[in-house]
């Protein structure tokens, strides 16, 4: 009896070890997607958009397990990171213009997925996600405002130009949470 239960939690933990590989290989694919924007040096991805929906899909500590991870990769050099003109390798675009944002990843993967372990109603998993913009904004804020000096030239390159964009992201995201949420953690 003994051997079945340590067979049934070594698969749940290789099925967990999995999905926070995947959810960090999604982020990964999602940063190749980029737009730069004039005026701007932070590029409009669909990062925030995956690393809100791994944090949702695998709960707090999975999605922030996830997202370091993902760090990680990057910042040992993998090309996980949005292809940039400026030659920042590794752990070095942690402290360039887009570096705020990515360390708020785990903190935002976090706090979805605290919010959405109470339930997947329209409110609360619309207030999760954006939970986690703020938090992902903030991050990138924070940094900008380091390197430019100036909170609102930082709210000006890094904020402003996103924000209908992640309005867009947050009527994507949530009937997909809504959706996938419970069948995903379910089986985690």
């Amino acid at each position: 009896m003994t051997d079945i239960a340590l067979g049934v939690r070594r698969a749940a933990l290789g099925v967990r070890a999995l999905a926070v590989v995947l959810g960090a290989l999604l982020v990964a694919g999602a940063a190749q997607v980029s737009i730069p924007l004039p005026g701007t040096p932070v590029p409009m991805t669909l990062q925030p958009m995956a690393v809100l929906l791994v944090g949702g899909l695998l709960g707090a500590r999975l999605g922030a397990l996830s997202m370091i991870l993902y760090l990680a990769m990057g910042a040992a050099g993998l090309p996980v990171f949005t292809p940039s003109a400026v030659l920042l390798p590794g752990v070095g675009r942690l402290f360039g213009a887009t570096g705020g944002y990515l360390l708020a990843y785990p903190v935002a993967a976090w706090a979805v997925g605290t919010v959405l372990a109470d339930g997947s109603r329209v409110w609360r998993v619309a207030c999760g996600v954006l939970a986690g913009l703020v938090l992902i904004h903030l991050g990138g804020l924070a940094q900008l405002a380091i390197l430019t000096g100036n909170v609102s030239a930082a709210a000006r390159f890094g904020t402003i130009p996103f924000l209908l964009g992640d309005l867009i992201k947050l009527a994507v995201l949530v009937p997909i949470l809504i959706r996938l949420t419970p069948t995903v953690r379910a089986r985690l």
